[in-house]
């Protein structure tokens, strides 16, 4: 198949988009990495008037470092992550996930902004930055406005995003050097998206741990104080996965084979954070 037609804008700066999105309203996407949209495109999923690409706008593309937080552009590649491209602040958490993404070709061009923006629940971007506590950066007509990474996936495809606005940057803490971090995703094949997924970040020196159930059929399972999970404790090795299970079933999640493959996800995860 082959999309529709559509118009083409490459605006320079995000003021530019902002306008265009202004204009244009629900007729336009954006365009990043395409490693979503394109596909969906060509199979006519999405039928835009316009599209509008953003890899050209530098400011998307920056990678700096605060006090406390990595900022990362929303055009920022898996690949740059994967390779070192980008300063690590999370002791490989961020390296590994971008790793594990797909393919080296969709990693070459795939953007962690745009990942995001798809809010598919299986997305590793999408469990793994709620895990590390990062919130994103979201510029409109109003101005500048931060969410948490697990607030910003509102649903199955479904970005917190209000008309005319669009995903800027992605705010990531530091961890401490003793942070222990363990993720783990269950898939039928290496480049499918995952069935389930489980992340753990305990950060003392922080006083940070964060636990979280992903490849749900909406937003991830996000725990910002773990410790009801660890029978109330800062100990990885008191997991109570019952706990867990309990929790998962209130979600929504009825059933018990469901449940159990993603308590299993869960529980690598924390396995690998007590090795690390």
């Amino acid at each position: 198949m082959k999309s529709s037609a559509f118009a083409y804008e490459r605006p320079k700066d995000i003021s530019s988009v902002l306008v265009l999105l202004a204009e244009q309203g629900n007729q336009a996407k954006i365009l990043a990495g395409g490693q979503s949209l394109g596909p969906m495109l060509n199979m006519r999923l999405v039928e835009p008037d316009v599209i509008i690409d953003i890899t050209s706008i530098a400011e998307l593309k920056l990678v700096e470092v605060e006090n406390r937080h990595l900022i990362l552009g929303s055009c920022v590649t898996h690949a740059d992550i994967e390779d070192g491209r980008v300063p690590d602040v999370t002791k490989g958490a961020m390296r590994e996930v971008a790793s594990g993404i797909a393919y080296r070709a969709v990693r070459n061009r795939g953007t962690i902004g745009g990942s995001l923006t798809n809010a598919d629940p299986s997305a590793d971007w999408v469990s793994s930055l709620a895990a590390l506590g990062a919130e994103t950066v979201i510029k409109g007509p109003k101005g500048t406005r931060t969410l948490p990474a697990e607030s910003y996936v509102s649903g199955a495809l479904e970005a917190a995003l209000h008309a005319g606005e669009m995903l800027a940057a992605i705010r990531v803490p530091k961890c401490s050097a003793d942070a222990n971090w363990g993720y783990y995703k269950v898939c039928r094949k290496t480049g499918e998206y995952a069935h389930a997924i489980g992340a753990v970040l305990l950060d003392r020196s922080r006083d940070v741990f964060r636990a979280v159930i992903g490849a749900t059929e909406s937003q991830p399972l996000t725990l910002t104080d773990a410790r009801p999970w660890f029978r109330g404790s800062y100990e990885l090795s008191k997991f109570d996965i019952r706990a867990a299970d309990a929790a998962l079933e209130a979600a929504g999640m009825s059933d018990g084979l469901d449940r159990k493959i993603h308590l299993v996800a869960l529980e690598r995860a924390v396995r690998k954070a007590l090795n690390s």
